[in-house]
């Protein structure tokens, strides 16, 4: 029984992870020093580093360029991959990870717990009509991630960016560009090509109402640990299929760090194999909009991005109970001065 546990243990290591790129803030001044973080298992927690021979192609794209990053500034902290890097002149940006496929062996009672944990319901839900969960799989995966910033106050388009990977997320406006309360269309190309009725998986992390509209303080993933079998699954936040134009639209109630995932998943028939994934985030964060977050040279001591924290760059610091003692005063005087004309 327990070297039962411990291989379904090690399955979820292996394949029941998704990568995510994520900064710790995604509005950053020009020309600094950043770290961009490759995480590999859930939103909130990486449970394993990915070395630099898995990267197919690692870019960063702006000012209406695309550069490969040099291997160089990969370094790995606390089971995190870690990239140094410095910004750019000022727009938005676009990061990609894309890694090299693998292949695992699965039984067919793991492969099913894998579709069932990591939200991978159609295929699942197909095995179960067609008499097929007890038939083992040999899958061969890869995983292709994406993060959009904003560097500085100035937009740019480089957030339209397309890599080329086999499964990307390619968002139909500057998500820089609105506010809470939007909903932005999201287009999810398989091949180049967009790809119909997929399900995808909203996540947010930031204080204030989640994709669904519930409040909370933190993001929706659990930590991913084995104490049971409940924290093993990916599926939190809302699910969303895209439409007959490989467009998923997404509800952005609320500012902070919003994320895409999703498992394109089907059978084989390549020698040996009985499945093929591919799989897929996006990040990116959501202020108060650019229309709205102009900077004009003032920012706070804390030295926060204006476009971060939602201001304009200028605060109005004088109490509400001012002005109300002003007009009163106004009032005050008018009166007196009517009632002398009046004598």
């Amino acid at each position: 029984m327990r070297k039962k546990l411990l291989l379904l243990g090690l399955l979820v290591l292996l394949s029941g992870h998704d990568m995510y790129l994520k900064l710790d803030s995604y509005f950053l001044p020009p020309a600094t020093p950043v770290e961009l973080h490759l995480y590999n298992g859930t939103f909130n927690k990486s449970e394993n580093v990915i070395t630099t021979d898995r990267m197919l192609d690692v870019s960063l794209a702006g000012q209406g360029r695309r550069v490969a990053v040099e291997t160089s500034q990969w370094s790995d902290r606390d089971s995190i991959t870690v990239l140094n890097f410095t910004t750019g002149d000022a727009g938005t940006w676009v990061a990609g990870v894309s890694t090299a496929p693998r292949n695992i062996e699965m039984s067919a009672g793991d492969f099913n717990n894998y579709l069932e944990h990591d939200g991978v319901l159609d295929m699942l839900e197909w095995r179960r009509e067609n008499n097929a969960m007890d038939e083992p799989a040999v899958e061969k995966y890869s995983k292709h991630v994406k993060a959009i910033f904003q560097v500085g106050d100035k937009t740019s388009e480089d957030w339209a960016t397309v890599l080329g990977y086999p499964i990307e997320f390619v968002p139909l406006e500057n998500p820089y560009d609105l506010h809470p309360g939007h909903t932005l269309g999201v287009k999810l190309l398989l091949g180049g090509q967009p790809l119909a009725n997929q399900l995808v998986y909203v996540g947010f992390e930031g204080n204030g109402a989640d994709a669904q509209g519930h409040t909370h303080e933190e993001g929706q993933d659990h930590d991913h640990d084995h104490d049971s079998e409940a924290d093993h699954s990916h599926t939190g936040g809302t699910q969303v299929r895209t439409n007959e134009e490989g467009i998923a639209q997404v509800f952005l109630p609320a500012k902070g760090t919003w994320y895409l995932r999703t498992i394109h998943l089907v059978a084989s028939e390549v020698p040996g194999l009985t499945h093929e994934s591919n799989w897929a985030t996006l990040t990116f964060g959501v202020g108060e909009g650019h229309a709205h977050t102009h900077t004009t040279g003032v920012e706070a001591e804390s030295g926060n991005d204006p476009a971060a924290s939602g201001d304009n760059g200028i605060q109005d610091t004088t109490p509400a109970y001012w002005y109300g003692l002003g007009g009163v005063l106004i009032l005050a005087v008018l009166y007196f001065i009517f009632r002398r004309k009046k004598g």
